[in-house]
């Protein structure tokens, strides 16, 4: 057990705790840097990780590349809609070309167009924005001092996640919404990400809301779509209250009807940017709703904005949220005095996400010496960066090896996210991949320094016997440092 932040400021004298710091670094953030980072660590484990939480703006991403949603779906908008014009002519030239000739008439001049045969076509927008995206994200990761920010934006972005396997409108923005509604809040109120990532056009996009028309509204008198309740099911199972939380079916088709008219502006922009958030009064649903046995007589917006600020105070929340908080960073099946700690901090702090990190880093049981969560594809090629000192240049030395790993990024299989438990990623042919990725990171380093030296650094004496030998008795750099990055120091936080 960590001393108490009062006896920890008396003994800044005491000699290090590495085993401490090394738990800081891997079960919070990324692993150690060779530069210092475990000795740092080492000194005071829990200021090294509070200093983080400190510094201004410590979440926010900004750089080349990384543009607003509504600037990159305005974007790509336009390049679909020069496509289409493309495929138009290019239709029209093979009719001219295709029609029988007329007698006394010339035949036409074949339309062949202005492409180079087997020319290679330029990247797409949703394309180079995806991989600018994913760049300045694992770029910030593997330079990161702590990495427990990082880490935080990590388990948000996948509590609220989208898929960009829903299409190019997700897999163009799925960046944009990170940076514009998770990384803004993670040390912030829960309430206010809640609300900013449910009203984003991701999200909308992602869960059809933009379909969602309520029965009894202006369109929903005019037209055969009707009400979708894919956001409201996510909002109560998912994102707040949990599958135990206390709700029933009535509850989603009335929290559906709320959120009728959440959408976004079309392409044609004749309501504001294409693709900015908007409401739609002809498509919400009049009317009285009850959700939870509350009554929500709110006009417009306003309703469903107020039920977000109910859900977000319930007692089912704050349990909800504390388990898998705890889940993601201590344990698949963490200790319940340490869930209960962190549910009373949300309910106590009115869901103030910086308060629930320092309860985290100061619950003894998040301390617990032994290592038992694997770490997921993500963490384990940012980890291993970290170690060799190779931060990624080019964005797909990390996509390629993330879809090989089962982890494409921003890209799970559904709105519950990538799995948090060990057992999700310790197949024996998700370990034989990380074992293929290890060997084809170490065959690529020149010059590469003393694996042993390098174990040193980020493990200290803290390293077991056993990898100290392993490492030792290879019969090569290369080889020693793939059985490194293997090593229960890199894989196991």
């Amino acid at each position: 057990m960590l001393p108490c932040a009062d006896t920890r400021r008396m003994n800044r004298g005491m000699p290090a705790d590495v085993k401490a710091g090394l738990t800081a670094l891997n079960r919070f953030g990324f692993g150690a840097r060779g530069d210092g980072d475990l000795s740092a660590a080492a000194t005071d484990p829990r200021g090294f990780l509070e200093a983080e939480l400190r510094q201004p703006g410590i979440a926010l991403l900004e750089g080349p590349g990384l543009a607003r949603s509504a600037d990159l779906l305005k974007a790509l908008f336009d390049e679909q809609e020069r496509q289409r014009l493309e495929r138009e002519t290019a239709s029209l030239a093979n009719a001219v070309n295709a029609a029988p000739p007329v007698p006394g008439v010339a035949p036409p001049i074949k339309q062949t167009g202005q492409s180079t045969p087997n020319a290679k076509p330029p990247p797409s927008v949703e394309q180079t924005t995806y991989r600018a995206e994913a760049l300045a994200r694992v770029q910030r990761a593997v330079a990161a001092r702590a990495g427990f920010v990082e880490r935080l934006v990590c388990f948000w972005s996948n509590h609220f996640c989208v898929s960009a396997a829903k299409g190019g409108f997700v897999r163009v923005i799925a960046g944009a919404y990170e940076r514009e509604a998770i990384r803004p809040h993670v040390l912030g109120r829960f309430v206010d990400m809640l609300k900013a990532a449910e009203q984003h056009p991701a999200m909308i996009f992602y869960l059809d809301n933009q379909q969602s028309v309520g029965p009894y509204s202006k369109a929903g008198q005019n037209r055969r779509r009707g009400l979708n309740e894919n956001l409201a099911r996510e909002i109560l199972e998912l994102h707040t209250l949990g599958v135990d939380g206390g709700y029933a079916q009535a509850d989603v088709a009335a929290l559906a009807n709320i959120l009728t008219g959440w959408t976004f502006v079309g392409r044609d922009g004749r309501l504001g940017e294409p693709g900015a958030p908007l409401f739609a009064p002809q498509s919400h649903e009049p009317g009285t709703q009850i959700v939870l046995a509350k009554y929500y007589t709110q006009p417009d917006r306003e309703q469903g904005l107020a039920a977000l600020e109910d859900f977000a105070r319930r007692p089912a929340t704050a349990r909800h949220i504390a388990a898998k908080f705890a889940r993601h960073f201590v344990a698949d099946d963490p200790p319940q005095p340490l869930i209960e700690r962190l549910a009373k901090s949300f309910v106590d702090t009115d869901g103030d996400l910086n308060a629930l990190a320092l309860t985290l880093i100061a619950s003894p049981e998040a301390w617990a010496p032994s290592a038992t969560k694997l770490r997921d594809p993500y963490q384990f090629l940012v980890a291993s960066a970290r170690v060799t000192g190779r931060t990624p240049t080019d964005a797909w030395q990390i996509i390629g090896p993330l879809n090989s790993l089962g982890q494409p990024l921003w890209t799970p299989n559904g709105p519950n996210g990538f799995a948090d438990v060990s057992a999700a990623w310790l197949s024996p042919e998700g370990m034989k991949a990380r074992l293929d990725l290890a060997w084809q990171m170490a065959s690529r380093i020149q010059d590469m320094p003393d694996p042993v030296d390098m174990l040193d650094k980020i493990a200290g004496a803290a390293a077991s016997p056993e990898t100290r030998q392993a490492i030792a008795r290879a019969e090569s750099r290369q080889q020693a440092l793939a059985l490194l990055l293997m090593s229960p120091e890199i894989q196991r936080r």
